[in-house]
């Protein structure tokens, strides 16, 4: 890495002689008025008009005591023009110690070049914050019509940890994260506008529940207690609907001590609801409406192509039995089955199973494995087995299922959604197994929740409740292939190398 420690040092003598000329290189303040798409959107060659920019230099070329140079700001690029005898003596020999990177602020009046690019011709120049670390600058190139991209920083590892570059070499970066707040806010508002309240519940908590996950624990000084970071947010949420909201729903952040990868985050944001007086048919119809509504608030369109597949996520989406499908995929009548006879089936599938799992975790890994993949088109899969769902209903037809659906589009499930569990009796029994399954050495089973208990037990009525995993629909609307690429800053192990290291 000695050539990027020299181009530093360089650019601290620059540094020096910038602050000798009497020049602010991180001044407080730039009062810009205009961005560069608006400058060029609004072009009007028959009008002459000032304007105010910011951005950051990402191309020089000098033509002796002029250059043009382009500018980024959060809006794209300008063509600026800079001539000597414009800007002045002491402001040309300021430009001459720019360096691509330098964040500037010019004014002057927008015209048309020769080659009819709309650009601006800059009377006064600002330097509003000097780079000292050199930038991977992608190069282009147009041979035999194409365009050809050189020395692109593409190195996925590099552009995770190091975000803030990414976002300045690769804008289409930025948009993937512009459309995630948007699918956010088109699901927020859909919530809203069904009259549900958003409210926030506690990420520390004493007891971790509300999904089967290995949780993060610390420790509280002052209390002198033990503390998880949350898994989910279910049993807050169904709290508050004892407490008498008819419809609440929280974004947050949601942890979970496993493993990372393509699909998995240890940190993840989650949207949860929970709608009193409705079952989960009603939830399938929320879920269908409001990922619909959030595709056409990104794309103007219902169908989608998600790394090589069309998807079309026009409502009603299809509707499979778990029952039903797995014997679709495997050949094999798996629900009811013993655990001996589950083993013999997910070794004659080559499922490999853990240690100490259940007849429940059998079932989820053979599912995982054979159906899961195959689920490209918007599906809701129903009825789960009870052993796999210890906080939904008992189905109201079928014994020994309970009224569970999970909905999967690309082959991964997006969200997890019953009808509540709203007996504490029968709560209380489902938590008893959970903790037996958890002495048998299921690391992910629920804990025992007294005071979720004491909580039904003061009544909740009849309830429908979903969580959505944000991440992954984010993944999905725009083709992102990796989680790492929809979350700012992913968790990665410690890097390797010196300070000098991109």
């Amino acid at each position: 890495m000695e050539e990027l420690t020299d181009l530093r040092k360089i650019r601290l003598e620059k540094l020096s002689q910038i602050r000798e000329m009497g020049v602010n290189p991180f001044p407080f303040v730039f009062d810009r008025t205009d961005f560069a798409a608006d400058v060029i959107k609004n072009f009007d060659p028959d009008e002459k008009k000032q304007a105010k920019l910011a951005g950051r230099l990402m191309a020089v070329r000098k033509h002796g005591k002029a250059a043009f140079c382009h500018i980024m700001d959060a809006s794209g690029k300008i063509q600026i023009y800079i001539r000597k005898d414009q800007v002045g003596d002491e402001q040309f020999e300021l430009f001459k110690l720019l360096d691509i990177g330098d964040i500037i602020g010019i004014e002057g009046e927008v015209f048309k070049t020769r080659t009819e690019e709309i650009s601006v011709f800059v009377s006064d120049l600002q330097l509003l914050s000097k780079n000292l670390r050199p930038l991977p600058i992608v190069k282009e190139k147009i041979e035999e019509g194409e365009k050809m991209v050189y020395d692109e920083f593409a190195d996925k590892e590099l552009r995770y940890r190091q975000r803030y570059v990414d976002l300045i070499v690769n804008p289409e970066v930025r948009d993937v994260f512009l459309k995630r707040t948007k699918i956010i806010n088109s699901m927020r508002r859909y919530l809203e506008d069904q009259n549900y309240l958003e409210v926030e519940t506690p990420i520390l908590q004493p007891l971790y529940g509300g999904a089967n996950a290995r949780p993060f624990k610390t420790h509280h000084n002052a209390l002198d207690i033990d503390l998880y970071l949350r898994i989910a947010d279910e049993l807050y949420l169904k709290r508050l609907i004892v407490g008498g909201f008819d419809g609440v729903f929280e974004f947050g952040k949601d942890f979970r001590n496993e493993g990372i990868d393509r699909f998995h985050n240890p940190e993840f944001t989650m949207m949860e609801v929970y709608v009193a007086y409705k079952d989960y048919y009603f939830m399938m119809e929320l879920v269908e409406n409001m990922v619909s509504q959030a595709v056409q608030r990104v794309s103007k369109n219902l169908k989608l192509t998600y790394q090589g597949n069309e998807i079309d996520f026009a409502p009603p989406w299809q509707r499979k039995k778990m029952s039903d499908i797995l014997k679709e995929y495997t050949g094999e009548e798996i629900i009811g089955k013993s655990k001996s006879e589950l083993l013999a089936i997910a070794k004659k599938l080559n499922v490999p199973i853990g240690d100490g799992a259940d007849v429940g975790k059998i079932i989820d890994e053979i599912f995982s494995e054979k159906v899961e993949p195959n689920l490209i088109q918007p599906t809701f899969i129903l009825d789960y087995p009870v052993e796999l769902s210890p906080l939904a209903k008992k189905h109201r037809s079928d014994q020994g299922f309970v009224e569970r659906f999970e909905g999967f589009i690309a082959g991964k499930e997006i969200c997890n959604a019953f009808s509540e569990l709203n007996d504490p009796i029968d709560q209380k029994a489902r938590f008893e197994q959970q903790v037996e399954f958890g002495r048998g050495g299921d690391d992910e089973a629920h804990m025992m929740d007294e005071d979720y208990i004491r909580a039904l037990e003061y009544g909740m009525p009849p309830t429908a409740g979903m969580g959505i995993g944000i991440d992954r629909i984010v993944m999905i609307l725009t083709d992102s292939p990796s989680i790492r690429d929809v979350i700012f800053f992913p968790h990665m192990r410690p890097e390797k190398g010196g300070e000098d290291s991109l």
